[in-house]
């Protein structure tokens, strides 16, 4: 949904339910038979991959290239979106998961739990670091000026670790991510730009919100 946003591209969006297993029944079984979003449709295509679909689209709609328009520009939007994708998203995984799928109860000081939380959230830690050095030299994106591919992939990692703070504070506060404005500065103004384009805002899931400050960490 970023790329087709960034590409300016219409498309006949249908969410899914995960409460109630549209993944998993057989019409969208048919297209993906991993039971994984998203999947995109166009005439006899149909692509079920995330990198996949992006790289498609560069093809089919040539304008606003999402992977650059030079071999040097190309490399630089691969390596983060890819490391992004192995690096940020597993890193997310163990910790979100925690806060998203279990009670979020904060582990007690010096318990082996607390020891699991913070290597968990180490890993986050030095992936917002990563990106936050990108930006250092002052580029409003991270691959120039303009959004890519790289943002496609670490946005919306980036925007769950939001949402974990404005639903888990307490956990993630623990965690070392109570306001992240004052951790990664470069890396907040590079999400509000984002978060600020009417295109991307649409991409949110519809029960999310922008407009919930954050709790500030004491």
């Amino acid at each position: 949904m970023l790329g087709l946003a960034f590409k300016g591209l219409d498309a006949d969006v249908r969410l899914l339910s995960i409460a109630g297993q549209d993944h998993k029944k057989p019409d969208f079984l048919a297209l993906n038979p991993r039971a994984k979003a998203p999947v995109l449709i166009a005439g006899t295509t149909v692509l079920r991959d995330s990198i996949a679909i992006l790289a498609w689209l560069d093809r089919a709609y040539p304008e606003h290239p999402l992977f650059g328009e030079t071999a040097d520009e190309a490399a630089t939007i691969w390596q983060i979106a890819m490391e992004c994708r192995e690096y940020l998203r597993k890193g997310n995984q163990q910790l979100l998961s925690r806060a998203f799928f279990t009670d979020a109860i904060v582990p007690a000081v010096g318990s082996a739990d607390q020891e699991k939380l913070m290597a968990e959230a180490a890993l986050v830690h030095n992936e917002c670091g990563y990106l936050e050095e990108i930006l250092s030299d002052g580029r409003p994106f991270l691959a120039g000026d303009r959004p890519t591919a790289a943002e496609a992939i670490a946005f919306p990692e980036i925007r769950l670790l939001q949402r974990a703070v404005e639903t888990r504070h307490d956990l993630m506060n623990a965690a070392g991510f109570g306001y992240p404005p004052d951790l990664y500065p470069r890396l907040a103004s590079w999400k509000n730009r984002l978060n600020e384009m009417p295109d991307v805002e649409a991409t949110m899931p519809p029960h999310w919100s922008e407009s919930r400050p954050l709790a500030k960490s004491a």
